[in-house]
């Protein structure tokens, strides 16, 4: 009897506490429903940021990984995903059972970060990008990536590698298509990727990419490990106390991606 009673008390109170003990996900339909949900973020990003100032009551799940982010959504442990938009539609293609609210958080700038006091290179990055934007270069490599134009990316592919005596190091993070992600070579690519390798033939420098998790970026920029970091950074406040940036290179905007409901 005694067993019974306390089945049944601790039925009484799953019920109680959380209207069915099997199905705790909170539906998100807006902004305002993030308030005290369980919110993935990439560690380290401008979403993280924003969930951690404007979402204070809100359980917050940091991962190194937008893509991994996405598979905690999908598997059902979080309610909602923060995220820039064109990552968040890549995540949303890949799975059927999500979907991206409507409503925009936030808008940003992208930009490449530069050891704190190069202003030399940042001024030669700055000059190499417009003359990207003017000759029509610039387009090529967003019409190759962000419009997955086949026709563009064969001509970007048919360009010869940067080469010099000296060689711009490429930080990134590799899990943020279409920006930066991994072929099924296992080769970095992406739009970021191709802008910068193209930074690099006009600055006359070799090309080296290195893959690391997003929050390290800015340590490897002040050490001189990497040269630049190209990430789909946004542009901060607190960030430009430590880092150079260049002129903006992309407007983004932070969207929700949810778990569609059940039919």
């Amino acid at each position: 009897m005694k067993k019974t009673l306390s089945i049944l008390a601790a039925a009484v109170l799953c019920l109680g506490l959380f209207a069915g003990c099997g199905n705790t996900a909170k539906k998100i339909e807006s902004a305002a429903d993030l308030a005290d949900a369980k919110i993935a973020v990439q560690e380290g990003t401008t979403g993280d940021m924003l969930v951690s100032e404007d979402y204070a009551s809100a359980t917050i799940s940091r991962f190194k990984s937008a893509l991994d982010a996405g598979m905690d959504l999908a598997n059902g442990k979080v309610d909602a995903v923060v995220l820039d938009e064109l990552p968040a539609k890549k995540i949303v293609e890949k799975n059927s059972t999500l979907s991206i609210l409507p409503e925009e958080l936030t808008q940003e700038e992208y930009a490449i970060a530069i050891k704190k006091g190069n202003t030399e290179l940042v001024e030669k990055v700055n000059k190499a990008l417009a003359d990207m934007k003017a000759d029509g270069t610039f387009d090529e490599i967003a019409n190759a990536w962000l419009k997955e134009d086949e026709a563009a990316q064969k001509k970007l592919a048919e360009k010869p590698e940067p080469t010099g005596s000296e060689t711009l190091i490429m930080g990134t993070n590799a899990s943020f298509p279409p920006f930066e992600t991994r072929d099924d070579a296992g080769t970095v690519v992406g739009f970021d990727v191709e802008m910068t390798k193209e930074i690099a033939r006009r600055l006359g420098m070799a090309f080296q990419v290195e893959d690391m998790n997003f929050d390290s970026l800015p340590v490897a920029v002040d050490s001189g490990k990497i040269t630049m970091a190209v990430a789909g950074m946004t542009v901060t406040d607190e960030r430009k106390e430590n880092m150079e940036f260049s002129d903006g290179y992309y407007t983004s905007t932070q969207v929700i991606i949810t778990k569609k409901a059940d039919k």
